[in-house]
């Protein structure tokens, strides 16, 4: 098994259905993106998060930035989520949590005293080069898509 993906390294690449169609990694080479893992569609902080990245789309974009949204929900759900939160980014269904496991953001989670594998909240922000440059796991939904926007502003020009 591969060391979980950090600051520095090449981000693994993938292929996986979305609600754009099939997305790999590599499709968007000579942009910057945010891969943003999630845990479950419509839960009260997944939307929160959802709707601030949508929020600020235009403004990711501006900066040569997509953002992609990645959970194991299936594409019916994901679906669901986009047209009820008018979300126009992709979400990418990860449905065994092979590519969150790669990148560290699947693992052991612990909520009212019981213990589970799932996703674990995490973003990552991959440069024009596919070179993972921002990496934050259990990542908290308040005000982060608004740092992760800070982030590209001021280191990736």
């Amino acid at each position: 098994m591969s060391p979980e993906v950090q600051v520095g390294m090449p981000a693994p690449d993938f292929r996986l259905p979305s609600t754009h169609g099939e997305i790999a990694l590599s499709d968007f080479r000579g942009k910057n993106v945010v891969l943003y893992f999630y845990p479950r569609d419509n839960t009260p902080g997944c939307t929160r998060e959802a709707v601030d990245f949508q929020e600020r789309l235009d403004q990711f974009a501006a900066l040569g930035t997509v953002v992609l949204g990645v959970s194991t929900d299936s594409l019916a759900s994901h679906q669901r989520f986009c047209e009820k939160q008018n979300l126009t980014f992709p979400l990418l269904s990860d449905a065994d949590g092979a590519v969150a496991t790669r990148y560290g953001a699947y693992g052991e989670k612990k909520m009212m005293g019981r213990t589970h594998m799932g996703i674990i909240r995490s973003t990552f922000v991959i440069d024009r080069d596919g070179i993972v440059r921002y990496a934050r796991r259990g990542v908290k939904v308040e005000g982060h898509a608004e740092e992760v926007l800070r982030f590209i502003r001021e280191h990736l020009r």
